[in-house]
């Protein structure tokens, strides 16, 4: 069931945040439970603190709102990732 909720913010990052949801094909309102869900959901017992040590901190904010196979290796997506951009 949906609750409605009130948020005072600044009206700059609301109209940001808009502008954002609507570039990503998303309401803000499911920005926003995405972000809350993402606090207060308890972490998978298969996630690792340690794997995501070398994350910048900017990415880390991401994990929980996208979903990734259960097969994703991390290491290997970088692999293909710098072969492709440094052709080594």
């Amino acid at each position: 069931m949906n609750t409605k909720l009130t948020l005072s913010l600044e009206k700059e990052v609301i109209e940001k945040a808009k502008i954002y949801a609507k570039g990503t094909g998303r309401s803000l309102s499911e920005m926003v439970e995405n972000y809350f869900r993402s606090l207060v959901e308890k972490p998978n017992k298969n996630d690792n603190k340690e794997e995501y040590a070398d994350i910048d901190p900017q990415l880390k904010k991401l994990i929980g709102i996208i979903k990734l196979p259960d097969d994703f290796d991390i290491k290997k997506a970088k692999e293909e990732y710098y072969k492709e951009k440094y052709g080594i």
